[in-house]
């Protein structure tokens, strides 16, 4: 009986006029999607305008895409793509950081706070549950474009990667975050709808934080680096830039708990 997974799933999942169509881009798209119609949900719930769903998708989308692809390019590998700009440009050819979309969809929440004038809080704390949600999307497309996987393993689950010229059988941390993303996303799902969305502001904006960042920084020790120059410390840079969200998350639950954002909105 063999303990490990073959793994190698072509990442084309079809030809259109001659252009590649991959299972990547269609999990992306599947996360916007489902998320909007989440959303719509959840503003239902809330007794809010329908069209506040359209309007949060279309800023999320442009911050997850921008703000993941300058993530990955200055976090990780900054004097490649300071020197060559246009590089950035070829988002095709992968490299798209988790922590550069959280900071710019910070960014597009208060833009969108402003113009509905409505409290940041009332956003994030909804918007949380929809990310948790894309997470798992995102993670298993990683997962058929064979990247982002672990280091050898003996665990009867571990995948020989063979597309990327791999022989020895590896952690699918991809499944694993997948999975931990899911897991929240039901998590504050149940929370919001068993409040009838009456949740106190900042709390499920702080369980995110806490719960998504902290599962990622433990796994990133099961991870193989992005980017050569990380093996040469302790934590890698997902584990660095987790850190601070981390601790943000724990400073809102706080505030959260205290009412203090309450009487911010």
């Amino acid at each position: 009986m063999l303990n490990f997974i073959i793994w190698d799933v072509n990442p084309v999942a079809f030809s259109l006029f001659g252009l590649e169509i991959r299972w990547y881009g269609i999990l992306f798209a599947l996360a916007f999607l489902s998320g909007w119609w989440l959303l719509g949900r959840i503003f239902k719930t809330d007794g809010q305008k329908a069209e506040m769903a359209d309007v949060l998708l279309w800023y999320v989308a442009v911050a997850v895409i921008v703000g993941a692809r300058l993530g990955h390019c200055l976090f990780y590998e900054p004097q490649w793509y300071l020197s060559h700009p246009l590089d950035i440009l070829k988002i095709r050819d992968g490299g798209l950081a988790s922590h550069g979309a959280a900071i710019a969809i910070l960014v597009a929440l208060w833009l969108v706070s402003r113009k509905y004038k409505t409290s940041f809080w009332y956003f994030l704390d909804r918007v949380v549950i929809v990310i948790a949600l894309s997470g798992f999307f995102i993670r298993m497309g990683n997962l058929i474009n064979s990247e982002i996987y672990g280091h050898a393993t003996s665990l009867p689950w571990g995948f020989v990667f063979t597309r990327n010229g791999e022989i020895l059988p590896k952690h699918p941390t991809q499944i694993y975050e997948a999975f931990s993303y899911l897991i929240l996303f039901a998590f504050l799902l149940l929370h919001f709808f068993r409040k009838k969305g009456n949740v106190r502001n900042g709390l499920l904006s702080g369980w995110f934080l806490v719960g998504c960042f902290g599962m990622r920084f433990l796994i990133e020790f099961l991870k193989e680096v992005q980017a050569d120059w990380e093996s040469a410390y302790w934590l890698d840079m997902g584990q660095i830039l987790s850190i601070p969200f981390i601790l943000v998350g724990i400073v809102i639950l706080f505030l959260s708990h205290k009412g203090i954002l309450d009487k911010k909105s």
